[in-house]
């Protein structure tokens, strides 16, 4: 149906016009405005509306307040997303901050401690400065109460002078036979010792007694409750003794004097006395306050009144821990086992160390996957004051570093910070040509030698240290010692390059270098001086910068055999089954009994049979039977190592080298 039509029709279009008329344009804004032709905007103010200004003032006049001081404490690698938390800012703030100074960052980056101090004091923070092992410290002691303090064992440290009868002590009272099996009868690492009392225990701590050991004795000193000092009744005073009174006085802590060998005919207790009265120790029987016990390690004498004496002093120091906190500690000492890896000896202060915890030891991170008491035993935990050695490092620690119990997204970050500091401090590392101690009197006088480098591989991590504080002292204004490489375990090839390419010494103490280790030296005419008794290290570099080197002693090598089995036989010891691997083995030469890279004893074959046939030698790929002289420890796993020894004059041992590696270039 269509739509009804309109009453009005629209007008028709006139001719030669539009039917709908347009509406005029609108004036256009001008481009350019005019107060900007004539002159500044200043000049020209624009009119407000009233009230208007009023409002805009009173938004503008509101400054900002100032925040008010805020503690913080700030430890190394703290990440940007960390200190916002501790200031209370927004993370935005202090990344807006840094922009504004030029370091771009993100927000999980990890600051240096000179970039996030001065990031805190821009917002009011108050800062102190402290490692995460501090930290941890400070949060354990802000939780602990009266209650949560339990009484712990005494640590008891052991000093005196080299040989007075430290560890023949301390084998007397925990019945073992330790000082035997040091090199020399020296004790040349720190040995700690859990003895249990009746319902009590004690924890001892054994320091070596040579003046080249002051860090190891000061090391024991800072983790010790009281000190037992130990002098020789025949022998009295000595500058060790001296050392040993500074290192207990400094650290604060009792000292008991213990007077050995008092069943010799030339001892004079009495004088050690007088003695050691004339340094501040007065015995408690002449008026003082410190106590003295005659005592003898071989006999056994007066060690029950010592042990009484110690619990005496513990009791009055009332020496507490909180067990359940998260354990901390100190480590001893550190070596890399060949079976195990890693193992670092620690002594558990505060907490309880059980399997499975992460842990935190300098630049070094792990998670213990077993703990062994002193006596190699399994431990299933590690209450306060207990020493243990640890298995599940990533690394070998640092003697004395802390050991602390964290989680593990902290402590990954916290090692990758410490690790990458180490990475930048290690690459600076001169090169050299390459030189031996035999030549280098020669080459001083010439004037051709002004650094001498030296590479450290010892069997513990605390002969590491010591070593590399004690040569670099032997320096002098002809020649400078410098340490470019040191570590624990074997002589390995990749130590060898670093000598080659660095023109180094090598200094083996207490290990031997690898087989393949051996072979690139010689060809490298790399020198590597083998040691076991601490002293000799230093007399040996000293008597080359002088040119007095003694006649050389040149090994040869003859052959290698593992034990594969042992078997006791009546009257002659302990038989090795061996299967010799190169080379021969030959009776009556020179024997090395290698245990997991270390060397455990050094003798001479005493028997060697082929079945029932006595041999008087046995080639490679064959099996025997062979005897080491005054040795029946042997060990499925061991190696015999078996070489001949001649004397030569070092100008004669040099000759030798230089020929014999021009002959291997060739």
């Amino acid at each position: 149906m269509l739509p009804p039509f309109p009453d009005k029709m629209p007008p028709k279009a006139e001719p030669g016009k539009p039917l709908y008329t347009r509406k005029a344009p609108q004036r256009q804004r001008p481009v350019v405005d005019k107060r900007e032709i004539e002159g500044e905007r200043k000049l020209h103010p624009t009119r407000q509306r009233p009230g208007a200004g009023r409002a805009a003032a009173a938004a503008v006049i509101a400054p900002p307040e100032p925040r008010p001081p805020r503690d913080v404490t700030v430890t190394e690698g703290i990440t940007i997303r960390e200190l916002a938390e501790k200031l209370d800012v927004r993370a935005k703030d202090l990344l807006k901050t840094l922009l504004d100074r030029g370091v771009f960052a993100s927000i999980n980056q990890a600051l240096d401690v000179p970039t996030a101090t001065t990031l805190a004091e821009a917002f009011s923070g108050v800062v102190s400065v402290v490692s995460l092992e501090e930290e941890m410290v400070l949060e354990v002691a802000k939780e602990e109460t009266k209650e949560s303090l339990k009484p712990r064992p005494p640590v008891v440290t052991v000093m005196g002078h080299v040989d007075h009868g430290k560890t023949s002590l301390l084998d007397a009272i925990r019945q073992a036979e330790v000082a035997a099996g040091e090199a020399g009868g020296i004790t040349q690492h720190i040995g700690a010792y859990k003895v249990a009392m009746e319902e009590r225990s004690v924890v001892f701590i054994d320091t070596p007694g040579h003046e080249a050991f002051t860090r190891m004795r000061a090391r024991g000193a800072k983790v010790t409750d009281i000190v037992v000092l130990v002098v020789a009744a025949d022998d009295g005073v000595m500058p060790q003794t001296k050392e040993a009174i500074d290192h207990a006085k400094a650290a604060n802590v009792p000292i008991i004097v213990a007077v050995n060998k008092i069943d010799k005919p030339e001892a004079q207790p009495e004088r050690v006395k007088r003695q050691l009265t004339e340094l501040g120790l007065m015995p408690s029987e002449w008026g003082g306050e410190t106590e003295f016990v005659e005592v003898s390690a071989k006999q056994k004498k007066g060690i029950d009144k010592l042990l009484e004496i110690i619990l005496l002093v513990a009791d009055l120091r009332e020496l507490k821990a909180n067990p359940d906190a998260p354990a901390s500690g100190t480590v001893l000492e550190s070596r890399v086992d060949k079976g195990r890896g890693p193992v670092a000896t620690i002594l558990v202060q505060n907490g309880t160390l059980n399997p499975g915890d992460f842990f935190i030891c300098g630049a070094v991170f792990g998670k213990v996957r077993a703990m062994f008491d002193d006596r190699g035993r399994t431990a299933k935990n590690a209450p306060p004051s207990t020493p243990v050695e640890v298995l599940g490092l990533q690394g070998v620690p640092e003697a004395g570093d802390h050991f602390q119990v964290t989680d593990e997204a902290k402590a990954r970050h916290i090692v990758e910070y410490r690790q990458g500091k180490q990475r930048d401090a290690a690459l600076r590392a001169s090169a050299g040509g390459r030189i031996t101690l035999d030549q280098l009197h020669e080459q001083l006088k010439a004037g051709e030698v002004k650094e001498l480098p030296i590479v450290i591989k010892a069997d513990v991590q605390g002969s590491v240290e010591v070593l590399s504080e004690m040569l670099p002292r032997l320096s002098t204004d002809q020649v400078k010692l410098k340490i470019i490489g040191s570590g624990v375990g074997a002589v390995t090839e990749e130590n060898v390059l670093l000598a080659s390419a660095s023109g180094a010494i090598i200094i083996a103490f207490g290990v031997r270098p690898d087989r393949r280790a051996a072979e690139l030296a010689q060809q490298e005419g790399v020198d590597i001086r083998t040691h076991n008794i601490i002293y000799e290290v230093s007399d040996e570099i000293k008597k080359a910068m002088e040119g007095l080197l003694e006649p050389v002693i040149q090994e040869t090598y003859l052959g290698r055999a593992e034990v594969r089995d042992t078997f006791r036989v009546k009257g002659a010891g302990t038989v090795a089954g061996c299967y010799v691997l190169d080379g021969i083995l030959k009776r009556d030469a020179q024997v090395r009994v290698v245990r997991d890279g270390t060397v455990i004893y050094t003798s001479k074959l005493s028997s060697l049979k082929r079945f029932k046939d006595d041999a008087s030698e046995v080639r490679a790929g064959f099996e025997c039977g062979a005897g080491v002289a005054n040795f029946n420890d042997v060990k499925v796993g061991d190696v015999l190592e078996c070489f001949n020894i001649t004397k030569m004059s070092a100008a004669e041992a040099a000759e030798k080298t230089t020929s014999g590696t021009a002959a291997s270039r060739r």
